[in-house]
């Protein structure tokens, strides 16, 4: 009997092992993202970009470490947004206006890998449904992890966030982020080009000349 008893007590033990390494709870599997995304010098990937009903705006997003991103569209067409690590620029065609601002240290985080690190300090992390990958929408071949994101403090502008992540590559396929407010801000990323080795060049943009500059914008009365 004694026996038994000792040899139940070891299968338990083995079950309860194997099940415990089966289980990856929603703040390790994001950390691995982050972890990954840290991994990463460069990539260009095409991105679709919507708020709230409005039809969304398409083009392609370049980035490089440390701190250089630059996003140019299609749709609408030549409207551009680069950031050189110092300063972020935004060219509107339809208005014919450059808006410039000068981003201080202590801001330029969110705009970098590292912005993953910060939404893990900043912001809750929990699985929409489980663990398991689900179709990216309804009938896509395409299975990625739902991650739903809280914020902690009133401060953040995002209540959630909502991060579908493919879990074979840890690549970010859709971010979908809703304001206190309830204004819903969807970013779709797809054709992922990683480490490439994009050139410094890819990060010099001259506006066209003719355009109305507006600098400071973002703290202008």
């Amino acid at each position: 009997m004694k026996k038994l008893i000792a040899l139940s007590v070891v299968c338990v033990l083995a079950l309860a092992s194997a099940f415990s390494q089966t289980i990856l709870t929603a703040s390790e599997f994001f950390k691995s993202v982050s972890e990954y995304y840290g991994t990463i010098s460069d990539y260009e990937a095409d991105v679709s970009i919507s708020v709230g009903n409005a039809d969304p705006m398409t083009g392609k997003v370049s980035f490089k470490r440390p701190e250089m991103l630059r996003i140019d569209f299609s749709r609408p067409a030549e409207q551009t947004i680069l950031f050189n690590g110092e300063t972020l620029t935004i060219y509107l065609p339809g208005s014919s206006a450059i808006l410039q601002q000068t981003v201080t240290t202590a801001s330029k985080g969110s705009m970098t890998p590292d912005g993953l690190s910060l939404l893990r300090r900043y912001y809750s992390v929990a699985y929409e449904t489980g663990q398991d990958a689900v179709p990216l929408d309804e009938g896509s071949p395409e299975m990625v992890v739902n991650l739903i994101l809280h914020r902690r403090t009133a401060s953040e502008a995002f209540s959630t966030i909502k991060l579908s992540i493919d879990p074979s590559s840890k690549l970010i396929r859709r971010v979908i982020a809703k304001t206190p407010s309830n204004v819903v801000y969807t970013f779709y990323y797809s054709g992922y080009r990683i480490n490439t080795g994009l050139s410094d060049q890819r990060f010099i943009y001259d506006p066209p000349s003719s355009a109305n500059n507006y600098n400071n914008f973002l703290f202008s009365e």
